[in-house]
């Protein structure tokens, strides 16, 4: 049942994705060129969920199993660190560079467009590079 509504959940954040225009890399760097031909259409995406996504965490926050039964696993750190700030800054580069995020990036790829392959092949080799760094990190913390 949980590999189902996962499947489910995941398709219908998939279609989202491709009816907003989020999966369209064209249409996130119109919304992101605010000195040119600004494309606002994005913000009313960005509201929406946003909206949607508040709900969601009132009502999780009240709850200590998930509808499924499963035990609620919510963000307990709001500390904003260097290492945060930092890699919120390569991330909004990124997006802004290339017009995709990780989770569009994957439905762009679905849905063929070119630039999306490039752009998962170096997300995974990045997130490839960051787990190498981390266990070099903790095999040092160990010595």
């Amino acid at each position: 049942m949980r590999a189902l509504t996962a499947l489910l959940a995941g398709l219908l954040f998939g279609a989202g994705l491709m009816v907003s225009g989020m999966a369209n890399p064209a249409k996130v760097q119109g919304f992101l060129d605010l000195a040119g031909w600004w494309d606002p259409s994005l913000a009313f995406v960005m509201a929406g969920a946003i909206a949607i996504g508040s709900l969601a965490f009132f009502v999780a926050r009240r709850r200590t199993r998930s509808y499924l039964g499963l035990p609620m696993q919510l963000p307990t750190t709001t500390a904003i660190t260097p290492r945060l700030v930092i890699g919120s800054a390569i991330f909004g580069v990124g997006w802004g560079l290339v017009g995709l995020c990780p989770g569009p990036a994957l439905v762009a790829l679905g849905a063929g467009y070119p630039k999306a392959t490039g752009f998962v092949a170096a997300m995974v080799a990045g997130m490839a590079v960051f787990e190498l760094v981390e266990r070099a990190k903790a095999a040092i913390q160990r010595v």
